[in-house]
């Protein structure tokens, strides 16, 4: 395996293992509620005036993905939706009381991922994040210019070029 595999295999095994270890304990505090629900009320509670546009973009998924997901947080009373006074065409969501609550054990959850993570990210040097993230944002860059060459719009789904 040259180097560049290596590195590749070595980013996907990190990620499998990282979403296994906070899906586990995800599972047991959010029981009731699916990865892609937790997720969109996290963007939402992060993010004023959220509305699906920035949602499918956020997410890499269609707007009609994400009005179905929407429709369905709503359902359960997690999100509200709303519209502004001067824009009555844009729908925007934001959480209720419920969906606050999910919000906040999310962000606990993520406080003790962090927690968990510490020993290793302590003894990382700048030097080191500066290669990391330059590494991570070339390839963002690469994967980004890819996608545009196939004509992809990621929040309708569409491509001219398949």
């Amino acid at each position: 395996m040259d180097k560049e595999e290596q590195v590749m295999s070595e980013l996907w095994d990190l990620f499998n293992k990282k979403m296994w270890l906070d899906s586990f304990k995800m599972k047991t505090r959010l029981k009731g509620y699916n990865p892609s629900e937790v997720h969109c009320i996290e963007y939402i509670g992060g993010n004023e005036d959220s509305n699906v546009t920035k949602l499918a973009e956020a997410f890499y998924m269609t707007r009609s993905a994400i009005s179905k997901l929407t429709r369905k947080l709503i359902e359960k009373g997690l999100i509200e939706s709303y519209q502004k006074p001067d824009n009555r065409k844009e729908v925007y969501f934001r959480l209720t009381k419920q969906g606050d609550k999910i919000y906040k054990v999310h962000k606990e959850l993520h406080r003790e991922y962090k927690e968990r993570d510490k020993a290793v990210f302590d003894k990382i040097t700048e030097e080191q994040y500066d290669n990391m993230l330059g590494f991570t944002e070339k390839f963002n860059q690469h994967l980004d210019a890819e996608i545009k060459k196939l004509g992809v719009d990621i929040t309708s789904g569409w491509c001219d070029k398949l």
